[in-house]
């Protein structure tokens, strides 16, 4: 059974600042190991269709998406429409500047082609989730090196 994955980081930088980057879901495959396109169709707003192509090794993969959350400087969110998982960014200001966070939710189950595809050809579920929480932690960690060099 898959699980809902979280990865938090703090960055020396405004709320604002951060969103920026965030935002701008094109630059996703500077940030995450596995995306190697995400192209939005049509201004970011929620509601906003996604094509997106996945890379793990030699495997490649398309999906799509929609946004389901978009509130500026807060949070911007996406469904896979092949697997029903939602992602996320929040943000939140913290003392540092602004903590943000990274989650998958699973909360309604994936789909049975998913896990199959999982379970078949990506690993398995316990280490494509470990892959999974490694790639957040990276992802973020370029996300506040890229807001924290401006």
């Amino acid at each position: 059974m898959p699980k809902n994955l979280e990865a938090t980081i703090d960055i020396n930088a405004a709320p604002e600042a951060v969103w920026t980057v965030v935002s701008d879901l094109k630059r996703m495959p500077e940030w995450s190991p596995q995306c190697r396109v995400m192209q939005p169709l049509g201004k970011l707003k929620e509601g906003t269709r996604t094509i997106n192509i996945n890379k793990q090794g030699w495997k490649y993969w398309p999906t799509t998406s929609k946004v389901v959350r978009f509130e500026p400087n807060k949070a911007v969110a996406f469904k896979v429409v092949e697997n029903g998982s939602t992602w996320s960014f929040e943000l939140a200001p913290s003392a540092s500047g602004t903590k943000l966070t990274e989650r998958r939710d699973v909360s309604n189950g994936t789909t049975k082609v998913s896990q199959i595809g999982i379970g078949k050809v990506l690993g398995g579920e316990p280490s494509f989730e470990v892959e999974l929480v490694d790639g957040m932690q990276s992802t973020l960690a370029k996300i506040k090196r890229a807001v924290e060099q401006g």
